[in-house]
């Protein structure tokens, strides 16, 4: 498409002799954060669509065709590459669709999609089906990922009443870690069993098919309405905890 041409031109000039000192300073290594900060930014703006949806995206794009013209100017692909790069990928891990026309399951999809991906160049020195996961996904994403990798070989629980009763389990564990560390003659690892709860109370999140961070986002919106609506009605720095615990309940009383 032309608008996007013109997107690479504006790149290549910003990054030219004569363009912007600041763009021209570039790195693949100074685009990490800014391509995270802009990941999260459209996350947000999902919830909302429109024009800040769109916007958003421009920026996330741009940050992609920035990275290509790096990667151009240092002579090992072109914007053009990851195009065919991933037009080919689709193309090759649907062959339901675009191969032999198949009606099959969504869990089928996944299934084959994860056995043709086994036997591209990229992934065959892969020997665990938990290789490639990325090391700097956040800690609930990751431990999603790990569960539902594991899920897909068979190593899962049966139903539901399982999943929450190795919480009770991990939550006792808790329990006791925090009461062994008053013993100096115990080495109790709370930190190690607070992260066993945590990753358990996830896997719950994903035997439910509710995704652990969305759900944990709604609670952060919960939590800061409710406490903002006690910072609007009480003066907090002079408030004891039963009168802010007060507005706390009116708050939850009017549906924040």
């Amino acid at each position: 498409m032309k608008e996007f041409d013109n997107l690479i031109d504006i790149v290549k000039k910003l990054r030219g002799e004569n363009g912007c000192p600041w763009d021209r300073k570039q790195t693949l290594e100074t685009l990490k954060f800014p391509l995270i900060e802009e990941t999260y930014e459209v996350l947000e703006a999902m919830d909302f669509g429109g024009n800040l949806l769109k916007e958003e995206l421009g920026d996330l794009i741009l940050q992609i065709v920035f990275q290509a013209e790096i990667s151009e100017e240092k002579k090992e692909f072109a914007i053009n590459d990851v195009l065919n790069e991933i037009s080919e990928k689709l193309i090759r891990r649907h062959p339901h669709v675009f191969a032999n026309k198949q009606d099959i399951s969504t869990e089928q999809v996944l299934k084959n999609w994860e056995e043709i991906k086994k036997h591209e160049k990229n992934h065959l020195d892969r020997k665990s089906v938990l290789d490639g996961i990325p090391k700097a996904l956040p800690s609930i994403m990751k431990a999603e990922k790990l569960q539902k990798k594991a899920s897909n070989c068979g190593f899962d629980w049966e139903n539901i009443d399982d999943v929450i009763k190795k919480i009770e389990e991990e939550l006792q564990e808790v329990k006791e870690a925090i009461k062994n560390e008053k013993n100096k003659d115990l080495k109790p690892d709370t930190k190690g069993e607070i992260g066993d709860l945590l990753f358990s109370t996830i896997n719950l999140s994903r035997f439910l098919n509710i995704n652990a961070s969305d759900a944990l986002n709604m609670t952060n919106k919960k939590f800061e309405d409710r406490f903002k609506f006690i910072e609007e009605n009480c003066d907090i720095k002079n408030s004891d905890l039963k009168t802010m615990e007060e507005f706390w309940q009116k708050s939850k009383n009017r549906g924040l």
